[in-house]
């Protein structure tokens, strides 16, 4: 069928415990810049059970919002989904389908776009549009994370891209918005499971969050070796911050993955960041490039970090950073 019988741009609106993830209001913002470029309507499309605040979806910028609610949706069962996904797509027809990049996202959009078929950008940390040719513009990292990408599916559709939870930031919600809610019935005979659920375990809470932190101090190769870390852990002490590393540092076993920020770790969008002896490898940058305000401390006055830094710190880490520790410790 002709790219010209798809229109309309779709955000994939995920839930769990019958709360809608934050990542699907950062999601519908972008959506509503694409939208607005191919001067077509933006809907959320929404899978569960006894799911609260729909209303906020339309508040976030949805026109539309494809509600299925459900017992046998509640629990996230993917081959339920991907099967109601993949039945919609088809009825509806958009020309564009964003879904988060998380644990759930990346296990349906690949299935959806294989069953359509479909190309599918995962990770992106960009998206534009091309309104003469009507094409999504996805931008990612390279492999090795040294230059950026940009992807474009010319021959199917639709064009479908996952994009990290903290990489667009997401409106003010609106509750003037007018909107429409579909409520849809899901067919339990022509959707169907060869996965039954047995138990359900609590999934347990990990030490670090840093995807939440308002503050990070993070630390890289510059720092030498894992006791100067400690450095960090003081200063974040202080502030209430989180501690935060590149890859480089925990390859070399300075700290743990859970604290790894980067297009191989977690993606920040702190109030502000503080990177110590991080030279700005793009691998790293793209994981925080949205912090409101970046803080980098390095001797070397060329260090790409320098480049996304709100402020710059030309200095010896290892001088800087106690002094800066002992400053706040007086305040």
């Amino acid at each position: 069928m002709s790219s010209e019988h798809y229109r309309g741009v779709w955000v994939f609106a995920e839930q769990r415990d019958g709360k809608i993830k934050g990542v699907a209001c950062e999601l519908l913002a972008k959506g509503r810049e694409l939208a607005d470029a191919l001067h077509t309507e933006l809907s959320a499309v929404c899978f569960g059970h006894d799911i609260g605040e729909i209303d906020q979806l339309i508040a976030h910028g949805a026109d539309r919002v494809y509600l299925v609610d459900s017992p046998e949706l509640a629990n996230n069962q993917e081959d339920l989904l991907t099967q109601q996904l993949i039945e919609l797509i088809q009825q509806h027809r958009p020309e564009i389908v964003l879904a988060g990049a998380t644990a759930l996202g990346r296990a349906l959009t690949p299935r959806v776009a294989a069953a359509l078929p479909t190309g599918l950008s995962a990770d992106c940390i960009d998206l534009e549009i091309d309104a003469e040719k009507r094409l999504l513009l996805q931008t990612k990292p390279t492999f090795g994370g040294n230059i950026m990408a940009i992807i474009t599916c010319p021959k199917a559709r639709p064009q479908m891209a996952t994009v990290r939870p903290h990489v667009f930031s997401r409106h003010e919600p609106d509750s003037r918005r007018k909107g429409e809610i579909v409520k849809l019935d899901f067919n339990r005979e022509r959707i169907t499971s060869r996965t039954k659920l047995l138990d359900f375990v609590a999934e347990i809470t990990e030490t670090v969050r840093i995807e939440e932190a308002d503050v990070i101090v993070a630390g890289g190769r510059g720092l030498e070796k894992a006791e100067n870390f400690e450095m960090l852990d003081e200063l974040a002490s202080v502030m209430g911050a989180a501690v935060g590393a590149t890859r480089a540092a925990v390859d070399e076993g300075w700290t743990t993955y859970s604290h790894q920020i980067g297009q191989t770790g977690k993606t920040v969008c702190p109030r502000l960041y503080i990177a110590v002896g991080i030279s700005g490898a793009l691998q790293h940058v793209v994981g925080m490039q949205t912090s409101e305000c970046i803080v980098a401390i390095n001797e070397d006055p060329n260090a790409p970090i320098f480049e996304v830094a709100t402020y710059g710190i030309v200095g010896d880490l290892f001088q800087v950073v106690p002094m800066l520790t002992e400053k706040l410790k007086k305040r």
